[in-house]
């Protein structure tokens, strides 16, 4: 979740149609065996929750990714599918972190799920797109680069931002992946969630197993680290290794240019008592144990959102997030040890 002012939002729009000018300029691609870098249009759906994913119900939709390979001649390499925030593609975020992992030997793929859809921000607003949505573009682009000459497929990993580290985290649940790659399709290999929404976690009875990197503002009031902390014990406790990181005094989007700022149109669920059971169906509420469904479930949470938050830079905190990444994934994929990355250009930061 992340919000800013309409400036901002329009600049964030702006970079994510300038990945691909128009929706009418080429046709979806299913494969990616000719080599191509640069914008790819692919087909996704935009389910409106968890059931509409899983029972495979969604409409299909057309979106837009930014793929860049690192740079030297190896022949696979590994790659990282990059998930937006509710603010969607931010100059100065998203395309900052393809760099850092490109300067790893990370290829990156850049999902844009707002711009084709029309959407420019869902912060004030969360129901306007379900997370369901990011998530499917997130696992079809997975299924897309798996298919790339130059990519290992069985090093592909996810990292997402806010919303976007809803994605890397969702991602992880078998039932939600299987919905959009089927029982033998490619799994992620690393899962990096920054500042991940985690007041209402979701569950299943499976998960992929794959390693979890969550990288927590220890200030965060928009989505509160105590959460992400218990969600990290739920995975752990199905096997899956995750290591939680809580950078002291750093708020939401402690990875941005902007300097921390009290905004108080963030629409927030950090007290909202409810877990998703995504082989149920349903939502459970924890204060009294019932379960909701359909629009009973949708009221119960529209009434729990609560509104305004701080978020902002902190360079310290970033400083920390490019080394705890670059250790994470150099372990997982296998990397030499990783140098000091460079410093991504912006303006003023905390």
């Amino acid at each position: 979740m992340r919000a800013r002012p309409v400036v901002m939002a329009l600049a964030g729009l702006a970079l994510g149609l300038a990945i691909g000018a128009s929706l009418a300029t080429a046709e979806p691609v299913s494969s990616l065996a000719d080599g191509r870098t640069g914008r790819v249009e692919f087909r996704s759906v935009t389910p409106s929750g968890p059931t509409a994913l899983v029972q495979r119900t969604a409409d299909g939709a057309i979106v837009t990714a930014h793929l860049a390979l690192p740079p030297g001649e190896a022949d696979r390499v590994p790659a990282m599918v990059i998930a937006h925030g509710s603010g969607g593609l931010l100059p100065g975020r998203e395309d900052a972190w393809a760099r850092r992992l490109q300067a790893l030997g990370i290829a990156t793929f850049a999902v844009d799920s707002f711009g084709p859809r029309g959407i420019a921000t869902t912060s004030r607003d969360q129901s306007r797109l379900s997370t369901m949505a990011n998530l499917a573009d997130a696992l079809a682009a997975l299924q897309l680069l798996a298919t790339h000459p130059r990519v290992d497929p069985a090093r592909i990993g996810v990292i997402g931002f806010s919303r976007g580290g809803q994605v890397a985290l969702y991602s992880a649940l078998e039932p939600l992946r299987r919905a959009i790659v089927g029982d033998d399709g490619p799994r992620f290999a690393a899962h990096v969630a920054l500042y991940p929404s985690c007041s209402i976690p979701y569950h299943a009875a499976q998960v992929t197993g794959a390693p979890i990197l969550m990288l927590l503002g220890a200030a965060d009031d928009y989505t509160p680290p105590r959460h992400c902390r218990a969600y990290a014990d739920w995975f752990r406790g199905r096997g899956a290794p995750v290591r939680a990181v809580e950078y002291a005094g750093a708020y939401h989007d402690f990875d941005v240019p902007e300097p921390p700022r009290f905004r108080p149109a963030l629409q927030t669920a950090r007290a909202c008592p409810a877990e998703v059971d995504v082989d149920m169906g349903a939502v459970r509420r924890l204060d009294t144990g019932e379960a909701l469904r359909g629009a009973d479930a949708g009221a119960f949470l529209r009434g729990c959102m609560q509104r305004g938050a701080t978020i902002g830079g902190d360079r310290a905190a970033l400083a920390s997030a490019e080394r705890d990444v670059a250790e994470f994934l150099s372990r997982v994929f296998g990397l030499g040890a990783p140098s000091a990355p460079a410093p991504a250009p912006g303006g003023a930061g905390g």
